[in-house]
């Protein structure tokens, strides 16, 4: 703990800081130009790929940091997906101003909910509650008649939000640059978050909280915030794939969505934010390539690679090339994004 907690010396801090800003400007100068040479098919896979990538880093706060592994996430992602879709079927509203903050305000009341519920257990016992408690509203949204179109399980028809300006509506690639900004105002507000006191506090907490209780921090409330935090985050995510994605069904609630973030900071690396990027990406366009050659069975490749990424790359894939990097060259050491 503490050397998770222990400031870097002054003479590498300043390299450091200037390695992640050259990274961060390298990754949004990338994502911004590359759509422009895609069609629009491919740009649909790369917005595809940011709300995931979104939805991997939420998660990460409270799984990666805090120590916190949930399998009620997609409740928060399902309830953002949810507010836009029955804003759009019971009061035909499809404004981004309206839809967008009401679906991250209930994806946040619901994490604050679970959080008061779940944080009263801790290990297996948390990861057990969070998973009932999705189930519990994957239950309400496939049996409610009002959470689903006539003669459908979810909500059909949805599409690509209004923003309120005359002539100016949203294609496919203006809604990429849309899901892009988002993304990388998240990964700011992120960054900030984990590498403030706060932030580092909750690193201390994951590897000896009851070191951090006995030197006077308030453990519980700040796996509390941690939760919730992450919960608005994955409410965004959410919000953003029911435009995308056209329709919302009770399953974007339920374990098979809360698995997928999961996978993806696993695979990439817990404990770091570009870690859960690289594992979505790895997830969805190998989904893509296998939807195209074995459609009927990738969650037994999904399964086949979660298995062979835990045996040989258990650290995940960040901090291997991370590590790469720096040998190559020969200047940073650290494994943390």
């Amino acid at each position: 703990m503490e050397a998770a907690l222990s400031l870097k010396t002054p003479s590498l801090a300043q390299p450091l800081a200037r390695h992640r800003l050259v990274s961060f400007l390298v990754l949004a100068a990338g994502l911004t130009a590359l759509p422009l040479v895609l069609s629009s098919y491919h740009q649909t896979l790369m917005t595809r790929f940011l709300i995931f990538a979104l939805f991997a880093m939420s998660f990460n706060l409270a799984f990666g940091y805090t120590g916190l592994l949930s399998l009620g996430h997609g409740a928060f992602f399902g309830a953002g997906a949810y507010c836009v879709g029955l804003l759009t079927m019971h009061a035909g509203i499809d404004s981004l101003w309206i839809g967008l903050p009401l679906g991250v305000g209930l994806a946040v009341l619901v994490a604050a909910l679970f959080g008061l519920i779940a944080l009263r257990a801790s290990g297996i016992y948390f990861l057990l509650v969070t998973f009932a408690l999705g189930q519990m509203c994957f239950s309400v949204a496939w049996n409610f008649k009002w959470f689903n179109s006539p003669g459908m399980r979810g909500i059909t028809g949805l599409d690509l939000p209004t923003l309120g300006i005359k002539g100016l509506a949203l294609t496919t690639l203006s809604y990429y640059y849309l899901v892009l900004g988002a993304f990388l105002v998240s990964l700011v507000v992120l960054y900030l978050i984990v590498r403030s006191p706060f932030g580092l506090s909750l690193v201390g907490i994951r590897e000896d909280e009851k070191r951090m209780e006995a030197v006077g921090y308030n453990t519980w409330l700040h796996k509390y915030l941690a939760f919730v935090i992450s919960g608005l985050f994955c409410g965004l995510a959410g919000v953003l794939f029911a435009y995308y994605n056209n329709m919302v069904e009770p399953n974007h609630l339920g374990i098979d969505t809360s698995f997928l973030p999961m996978v993806m900071a696993i695979i990439g690396g817990q404990g770091s934010l570009f870690g859960p990027v690289i594992g979505a990406a790895v997830i969805v366009f190998f989904q893509e390539f296998v939807s195209v050659v074995i459609p009927i069975r990738w969650p037994l490749v999904l399964g086949g690679l979660f298995v062979v990424s835990i045996m040989l790359a258990r650290q995940g894939i960040w901090v291997y090339l991370n590590m790469l990097l720096s040998r190559m060259t020969g200047r940073y050491g650290s494994a943390q994004g």
